[in-house]
């Protein structure tokens, strides 16, 4: 599980989507930020080098290794499997 210490100011979602640059120079300063939605906290962003990783959960469950070689030889381009992955989740209508 991701540890993350707590945030040091709150900010609308309307604001943070607005004013993004100003928050990412922020995140580089070592800011932290929980974001609201209707008075009700959503998310937290903090600066990536706060984030301590269980390197086993995040190779655990959902995580695969995919050898696009054994589908066709010499691979698959990226392009048909972002187009794949958009039509499987219908996005590519």
């Amino acid at each position: 599980m991701a540890k993350i210490t707590l945030s040091s100011e709150n900010v609308g979602l309307r604001e943070f989507r607005e004013n993004t640059g100003k928050y990412i120079a922020a995140l580089k300063k070592g800011k932290k930020f929980t974001i609201f939605k209707h008075s009700k906290p959503i998310f937290a962003v903090v600066p990536a080098k706060e984030v301590e990783y269980d390197l086993d959960e995040l190779d655990g469950p959902g995580w695969t290794d995919l050898d696009l070689t054994k589908i066709r030889k010499g691979g698959v381009p990226a392009e048909e499997v972002l187009a794949a992955l958009k039509q499987l989740h219908g996005q590519g209508k």
